[in-house]
C-alpha cells in the first residue's frame, strides 16, 4: 500500500462511518423496490395459464409499468429536488408498497393493468432519490462505490424473489406473494422513518465526518426550483439520457423476460426457474459492487473521475458482448453464465453511469437530471417490452433480442463520450 493510500485510510477511519449505515438503508430499498418489481416475471408462467394470458397481453402489462415509470421519472426528479430525500423516500415507498400489495385484489387482465401503473408511479422515485441521497452523504471518492452497493439492492432483490416466491405460491397461493413482498416496504419505512435525517441535521454525524462528506464547494439544501427546458441545456444531460435509453431495456429484459427465456429454452418449470435465474442476478450484484469499486479505486489513485468513470463503462461494455450467443447454447449453465457475466456488466455500467450526474451537476439538480434520463431509459423499456412481446407472439426467437443487447452498451458508451468529453464549463457555472 502507497504512503497516500495508507493516510487516506487512516484519515477514513478517523472521520466515522455512519454514511454507510444510510447506504445499508438504500440497499434494502433497492432491494425491495426489486422484488415488487420482479414478480411479475416469476410468476407470468404460472399466471399466463391460470389467466389466460397472451404474450401481447403480458407485454401490456410490463408497458402499463414502464408507461407509468417514464411518466413517473419525469416528475418526481423535479420534487424531489425541492422537497429532499427524506419526505420524497418516505412518499414514494408507501405509495409502491402499497400499489405491490394490491396486485393480490384482482386476476382480470385490465386490474393488472392498474396494479402495474400505479406501481411504476410509485417507483420512479427511487433511483432519483437514492442518486441524490448518495451525493449528499458521500464524497466524490466514494460516490461510484456507494452507487454500486445500494444499486447491488436491484439484484439482490432479483436474487431473493425467484427463492422466495415459490415457497409462499406453494404455501399460500399467488395472491399471497404479492402481499408478503409489497408489505416489506412499511417495514423498510419505519428504519428510515427512524434512522435518516440530512448529514447536516443527523445526530449520529460527528463533526469530522461531516467535512469528509463536505469536501467539495456545493451545497445540497432543498428547495431549489430545477426547470426541464435549464436542464436540457447541457450536454451532460444529453449524455446521460441516451446513454439510459440505450441501456436501461437491456436490463428490464432480463427483469420481465428471463424467467421465460429459460422456460421456453430448456423446459423448466417455476421451482426449477429459481436457481439459474437466482444465479444470474448473484452475479449481476457482484457486478455492481466491484464496477463502482473500479472507477473508486482509480479516482482514490489520482485518477480525473471523468476518465476512471469511462475506463469503468469500458471494461462494462465489453464484458456483455458475449450474451449474443446466449440464445444458441444448449446447456443451460453455458447460458446462465453468459446473462450472468452481461447482468453483472450492466450494474456496474449502472453504477459508474449514474455516478456521472453527481460528479458533473451540482446537488440541487441530481435528482431532476436522474429523473429525466430515468425517463429515457423507461421509455427505452417500453420499446424492448413491445419489440420482445411481438417478436415472441410472432416468431418465438430471442435471438434478435439478445444481438440488441450484446452491442448497445458499446455505443451507448461512445455517444457518452462524444457529447459529454469532459465537464463543460456551463455546468461548472450552474454550481
Amino acid at each position: 500500500m502507497s504512503l497516500a493510500s495508507s493516510q487516506t485510510a487512516i484519515v477514513v477511519a478517523r472521520v466515522g462511518r455512519y454514511r454507510w449505515a444510510i447506504c445499508a438503508l438504500l440497499l434494502a430499498a433497492t432491494t425491495i423496490n426489486y422484488m415488487d418489481r420482479q414478480l411479475i416475471g416469476i410468476l407470468k408462467p404460472l399466471l399466463q395459464g391460470e389467466l389466460g394470458w397472451s404474450e401481447t397481453d403480458y407485454g401490456h402489462i410490463v408497458l402499463a409499468f414502464q408507461a407509468a415509470y417514464a411518466i413517473g421519472l419525469l416528475l418526481t426528479g423535479g420534487i424531489v429536488d425541492r422537497i429532499g430525500t427524506h419526505r420524497g423516500f418516505s412518499i414514494a415507498i408507501a405509495l409502491w408498497s402499497l400499489a405491490a400489495m394490491a396486485h393480490a385484489l384482482t386476476r382480470s387482465l385490465s386490474g393488472f393493468i392498474t396494479a402495474r401503473f400505479a406501481l411504476g408511479l410509485g417507483e420512479s422515485a427511487h433511483f432519483p432519490v437514492a442518486i441524490k441521497t448518495v451525493a449528499e452523504w458521500f464524497p466524490k471518492s466514494e460516490r461510484a462505490l456507494a452507487t454500486g452497493i445500494f444499486n447491488a439492492g436491484a439484484t439482490l432483490g432479483a436474487l431473493v424473489t425467484p427463492l422466495l416466491v415459490p415457497l409462499v405460491v406453494a404455501a399460500f397461493g399467488w395472491q399471497a406473494a404479492f402481499v408478503v413482498v409489497g408489505a416489506l416496504g412499511f417495514v423498510w419505512l419505519a428504519f428510515w422513518l427512524a434512522l435518516h435525517a440530512s448529514p447536516w441535521q443527523s445526530r449520529h454525524v460527528t463533526r469530522a465526518e461531516l467535512d469528509y462528506i463536505a469536501n467539495e464547494p456545493e451545497t445540497a439544501s432543498p428547495g431549489a426550483r430545477v426547470r426541464w427546458r435549464d436542464l436540457l441545456r447541457y450536454r451532460e444531460t444529453w449524455a446521460f439520457a441516451i446513454a439510459k435509453f440505450l441501456t436501461d431495456p437491456i436490463w428490464w429484459l432480463y427483469l420481465f423476460w428471463l424467467p421465460d427465456f429459460f422456460a421456453r429454452s430448456f423446459k423448466i418449470d417455476l421451482k426449477g426457474l429459481s436457481v439459474p435465474t437466482a444465479a444470474v442476478y448473484l452475479a449481476a450484484g457482484t457486478g455492481s459492487i466491484v464496477g463502482g469499486a473500479i472507477s473508486s479505486w482509480l479516482i482514490r489513485r489520482g485518477m480525473p473521475a471523468n476518465r476512471a468513470r469511462k475506463i469503468a463503462m469500458l471494461a462494462c461494455a465489453l464484458a456483455v458482448t458475449p450474451v449474443w450467443f446466449a440464445p444458441s447454447v444448449a446447456n443451460i449453465w453455458t447460458a446462465v453464465a453468459m446473462i450472468g457475466l452481461a447482468a453483472a456488466a450492466h450494474q456496474g455500467w449502472s453504477a459508474n453511469l449514474f455516478t456521472t450526474v453527481s460528479d458533473r451537476f451540482p446537488q440541487r439538480m441530481v435528482s431532476s437530471v436522474c429523473g429525466l434520463g430515468g425517463m429515457f431509459g423507461a421509455v427505452g423499456g417500453m420499446l424492448i417490452a413491445w419489440i420482445t412481446a411481438n417478436l415472441l407472439q410472432w416468431s418465438g426467437s430471442y435471438v434478435p433480442v439478445f444481438a440488441l443487447a450484446g452491442g448497445a452498451y458499446l455505443v451507448a458508451l461512445a455517444l457518452f463520450h462524444v457529447l459529454a468529453p469532459t465537464r463543460s464549463a456551463t455546468v461548472a457555472a450552474a454550481i
